[in-house]
């Protein structure tokens, strides 16, 4: 059995955006569209504040099946947070676990209260199972 530890480091991505809370949702649509990605990170208020996590599903649900208008709602309205994130060094194995047992496909890879990555379940399979080597 191979020992080889791979980490969230390893296969992590930097397909992400940040944005501010207070934007309406009109507005991160065109930062996604700009930066082409899918995920976007609310950054904190302050410093005990929390990431929060903005997902175009998000947006689907909440603005678009809702009927609602996009240049009408904030980003702090329909994000997700706090969101549950990992560590850079987490073997890769936990954070398929941690998604499993959460219900998640995706989070924020943090180290010393900053962003680094996104990692998924696809980067975790993808990446993951070729770097095992």
């Amino acid at each position: 059995m191979n020992s080889k530890v791979v980490d969230n480091k390893t296969v992590m991505t930097q397909n992400f955006a940040m944005v501010e809370g207070l934007l309406t949702v009109a507005e991160a649509i065109e930062i996604a569209m700009a930066n082409k990605v899918e995920v976007l990170f609310v950054n904190k208020r302050h410093e005990n504040d929390e990431y929060g996590m903005l997902l175009m599903s998000d947006i689907a649900k909440k603005v678009v099946a809702k009927d609602k208008a996009a240049d009408r709602i904030n980003v702090y309205e329909i994000m997700t947070k706090p969101v549950v994130s990992v560590r850079s060094a987490m073997d890769i194995r936990y954070t398929a676990r941690l998604f499993d047992s959460m219900g998640i496909t995706r989070a924020p890879v943090i180290d010393n209260q900053e962003i680094l990555g996104l990692i998924t379940y696809n980067d975790i399979v993808f990446k993951g199972m070729l770097n095992k080597g």
